[in-house]
């Protein structure tokens, strides 16, 4: 099924941001192509004013209210039986892997050392 979007940035705020950085797209282009340097400034100016010109409306009230994020998914929890005498016996590495000394039991032999 397909999820509904709220506003997805249908905003005045929104649109006055990315048509302001359209434009200023459109003169930094125009002004490397042909060398044009004013081209090239007034474009990175109007980068600037974009950008204040989002964030400034939508403090002033005229951007989309901010959605909740979706819930982290759950982590499973590896439950481990009490072994006799009430202590809890460490979960045991897969094949082959190994673990440090300070981490339990290895799965590789070892030789005991008097």
């Amino acid at each position: 099924m397909a999820e509904t979007h709220q506003n997805h940035g249908h905003s005045v705020a929104a649109w006055t941001a990315v048509a302001t950085l359209m434009v200023a797209a459109v003169l930094i282009a125009v002004g490397v192509a042909w060398g044009i340097h004013a081209c090239q400034i007034a474009g990175v100016v109007l980068v600037v004013l974009g950008v204040a010109a989002g964030k400034i409306l939508t403090k002033a009230g005229f951007g989309s209210e901010p959605m909740a994020a979706p819930p982290a998914p759950q982590q499973r929890a590896v439950q481990q039986r009490p072994a006799e005498g009430g202590r809890e016996t460490p979960a045991e590495p897969a094949a082959g892997a190994t673990q440090r000394e300070d981490d339990g039991p290895r799965s590789t032999p070892q030789t005991a050392s008097n």
